[in-house]
């Protein structure tokens, strides 16, 4: 079976947000039963520069993005700006019909929050920011590293997503898997 897992990439996304859940996957993809494509998806084909200086050259843009069975969102600075981007939230909801789970790192919850994926969900964001999320009204947001609701997963900031990505990964192929990759990581 071939399982595909997106990671959605925009101008100012925090690093260790995407890269840290990437690793996670990507290893689990070639050590183990994980996703045999990991794809970095834009809104368009231009290169993205992130939050600390990063470049990253997409895989796919909105418009030409396979089905996904995963997808995952992660925050930075850039978050701030495109949660008004509807192209982005577009994207997201489209996706999230078709994906088995959608993830988020940090303020990447703001983003599923602007796709509708977030109204009456349990979620969590960076630590910073939890107020703000609470502001929104509509969403219950827990004070916990990893936040499941359906199928629905949050993390807290930053470095979080790697547990996510652990948590998850758990979840889906069990916990002799997830102790592979945590072991093949050193983590």
């Amino acid at each position: 079976m071939s399982m595909k897992f997106g990671f959605l990439i925009f101008p100012g996304v925090e690093e260790l947000d995407l890269v840290g859940p990437w690793e996670m996957i990507a290893v689990w993809g070639k050590i183990a039963d994980g996703p045999s494509q990991c794809l970095m998806i834009a809104e368009n084909e231009r290169l993205v520069s992130c939050y600390g200086g990063m470049i990253i050259t997409p895989h796919a843009t909105f418009d030409n993005c396979p089905k996904l069975d995963y997808l995952l969102v992660p925050g930075g600075m850039g978050t701030r700006t495109e949660v008004n981007n509807k192209r982005t939230a577009g994207f997201i909801s489209d996706k999230a019909r078709g994906c088995k789970a959608v993830l988020s790192v940090c303020t990447g919850s703001f983003l599923l929050h602007a796709a509708g994926l977030l109204k009456g969900k349990k979620a969590t964001t960076h630590h910073l920011s939890k107020d703000r999320l609470r502001e929104l009204g509509d969403v219950d947001v827990v004070d916990k590293r990893v936040v499941r609701d359906g199928n629905i997963w949050t993390s807290a900031g930053v470095s979080a997503g790697i547990d996510l990505a652990l948590e998850f990964i758990e979840e889906v192929s069990g916990k002799d898997i997830s102790k592979k990759v945590r072991d093949f990581v050193e983590y």
